[in-house]
């Protein structure tokens, strides 16, 4: 459910995720367990055959995954992912992830990536997320070991 100016918890995640950013990952959309996310291929993707890295095409479909499974909010990790590569991506092409929720149920989740170059597909991914405690905390401070 979007927010106000179609804001979702999605949004609110993305504001802090370094990781995609910094890959020049951005949020096209998201809301009501759909997202859209962008990413152009640059020459520090490529792979030693001057292909896109795999890794860098499931990063984005991760990333669109995430968006769509924590537009409902609460917060919402990745329970396990898969990929299937259908095509090469090259340098310079514009990749666009379209996420889907297939089934929501309790804290459990499936959701399905398209990845994108134009009309083409060049991957296929799936997720499953697992809501996590309200209580359990998920910024730096998780990563911070027990006293």
């Amino acid at each position: 459910m979007a927010g106000d100016g179609g804001r979702t918890a999605a949004h609110d995640m993305f504001d802090a995720d370094v990781a995609s950013k910094g890959l020049g990952i951005e949020l096209v959309s998201a809301g009501d367990g759909a997202a859209v996310a962008r990413m152009r291929v640059t020459p520090a993707m490529l792979n030693g055959h001057s292909i896109g890295h795999g890794g860098f095409v499931f990063l984005l479909a991760d990333t669109a995954f995430a968006l769509a499974c924590n537009s409902h909010g609460p917060a919402t990790v990745a329970a396990g992912g898969e990929i299937s590569f259908l095509r090469p991506v090259r340098e310079g092409d514009l990749l666009e992830a379209y996420a889907t929720e297939r089934v929501r149920h309790g804290r459990s989740g499936i959701y399905d990536v398209t990845v994108r170059r134009g009309d083409e597909v060049v991957a296929e991914f799936r997720g499953r997320s697992r809501t996590i405690a309200r209580d359990q905390p998920t910024g730096p401070q998780a990563a911070a070991p027990a006293r």
